[in-house]
């Protein structure tokens, strides 16, 4: 067996930069958990209706790192983790339909802090096992005490249904080892279809129920109110006169 034994000081040292590599991984990731609350905040107070129903973020572990620059192959340094490996860490975002998933990434892109790297659409071209997601990798700059560091963080959007479906598969998959029978492929790519299919469906009531919204909704009159951290406080109509210019 090769001896890897070093010097106390140099492992001290080693320790320190990966304990720091891993810190702006984290640090991204709650860069982008705080932007994602400050989007579901605004859409809980302004709009009747919040595309975010919930967020998952990961950490790739050091051991995970390692077993997946040994698959891969590449350099076994910190900068070719960094440049090769680009789901250290990651964020799942789930919505209820498909087209919050695309209206998400899109208010994502116009963060101008962030730089999109790639994009892959798993839902207009799924993959051959019937797996459906919005891929998105990109850059978000982390501010360390000795300067400023971009770090790539993966984010997956998808719907309730498709989460469903891609936690079911996954747990096939680690209880067959990976060897699973050609009839149950082929039972999930089915499976998958119609989570999509449920997905369309729901879309379109949804869409029909804001129809009806629209025509039932009544002139606003009487009270006006903003909420703000779960309090109701009151507008005084001429305020709003007032801004709206309307008040002689």
């Amino acid at each position: 067996m090769t001896d890897i034994s070093l010097p106390l000081e140099q492992m001290k040292a080693l320790q320190k930069k990966l304990t720091r590599f891993m810190m702006m991984y984290k640090f991204a990731l709650q860069e982008l958990e705080t932007k994602i609350e400050i989007l579901q905040e605004e859409f809980q107070m302004l709009h009747d209706y919040n595309p975010i129903e919930h967020t998952k973020s990961r950490l790739k572990s050091p051991e995970s790192i390692m077993k997946k620059i040994y698959r891969k192959g590449g350099p076994l340094s910190l900068d070719g983790i960094k440049s090769s490996i680009h789901d250290i860490a990651g964020i799942r975002i789930t919505c209820s339909f498909i087209s919050d998933i695309y209206r998400i990434s899109q208010m994502l892109q116009n963060q101008k802090d962030l730089n999109v790297l790639s994009i892959k659409d798993y839902i207009k071209h799924p993959k051959s096992n019937g797996y459906k997601s919005l891929h998105m990798l990109v850059e978000v700059p982390v501010f360390m005490s000795d300067g400023e560091e971009p770090v790539c963080v993966e984010i997956q959007i998808r719907t309730i249904a498709m989460d469903f479906w891609a936690s079911l598969e996954h747990k096939i998959f680690y209880k067959y080892n990976e060897s699973v029978p050609e009839r149950l492929l082929q039972d999930l790519k089915k499976a998958a279809d119609t989570a999509y299919e449920l997905d369309i469906k729901m879309e379109q009531l949804q869409r029909e129920m804001e129809e009806i919204k629209l025509a039932n909704q009544a002139a606003a009159a009487g009270e006006f109110q903003l909420m703000i951290d779960d309090r109701k406080i009151n507008i005084p109509e001429n305020l709003l006169r007032l801004l709206s210019g309307e008040q002689d």
